[in-house]
């Protein structure tokens, strides 16, 4: 792979106040929850490491400054660690990204962070990188089990994208890893409140958004089952 795709930072969205997991996060960043006896953000790293991506941009907001006070630059873990607050507001995914675009260079990874990926992340960077599209969405093909379907997905293509949109050919749902150039932002006012999903939504309108299907399912810890069922798996490990 050539380094340029190697070097593709990561941006992970971890700003939210998380309040389907309360009374935890009321105290506590949902990346410093315990899962297997360590902070969910240690999991994520390790997998990230994994894959060859050490330059990672933390959007943070809600309690961000115990994020910093425990991982730093990332020194201790050989990564590069940045951080990008919201301010005074939260800005949603899309806002907090739009921020964080000096730290994140032409191209980029976003995964959520109560998002575990297991999953070939270069793999997705190198073929997003060949397709020459703005964005790209990695899905699943979900059929209702873990969440609501909401994309429809075939040939190799995203047809539609949509949260409120219901239609039956939505058999897929939005993985959670993305990858983007800076370019597909461009449009957006900084420090604008915006959903990442109305940024993708509009990107598929205009056939810019590159589907690519993952087969092995994903994890979250965005939920008390989610983070149950990640805890008993990594666990066993």
């Amino acid at each position: 792979m050539a380094m340029q795709e190697a070097d593709f930072p990561v941006a992970i969205l971890a700003g939210g106040l998380a309040t389907r997991l309360r009374p935890l996060t009321e105290t506590i960043p949902k990346l410093l929850i315990e899962v297997a006896g360590e902070p969910f953000f240690s999991h994520q790293l390790r997998l990230l490491k994994k894959n060859g991506l050490t330059k990672i941009v933390l959007c943070v907001g809600h309690l961000g400054e115990m994020i910093v006070e425990k991982y730093g630059n990332g020194d201790d873990w050989e990564v590069q660690i940045e951080y990008s607050f919201d301010g005074d507001k939260l800005l949603g995914t899309g806002g907090a990204l739009i921020r964080a675009l000096p730290k994140l260079g032409d191209s980029f990874y976003v995964l959520y962070g109560d998002s575990y990926l297991p999953v070939d992340y270069q793999a997705v960077g190198r073929t997003f990188h060949d397709s020459n599209k703005l964005g790209c969405m990695t899905v699943f093909e979900n059929r209702e089990a873990y969440d609501a379907s909401n994309v429809w997905f075939e040939n190799g293509d995203i047809r539609l994208y949509s949260k409120s949109e219901k239609l039956p050919q939505m058999h897929h749902i939005d993985y959670g890893l993305g990858v983007f150039r800076a370019s597909a932002l461009r449009d957006y006012r900084p420090n604008e409140v915006v959903d990442l999903a109305l940024i993708q939504t509009e990107l598929c309108q205009c056939h810019e958004l590159f589907g690519y299907e993952i087969k092995e399912r994903f994890y979250e810890i965005g939920s008390p089952s989610g983070l149950k069922e990640l805890d008993n798996l990594l666990s066993s490990r």
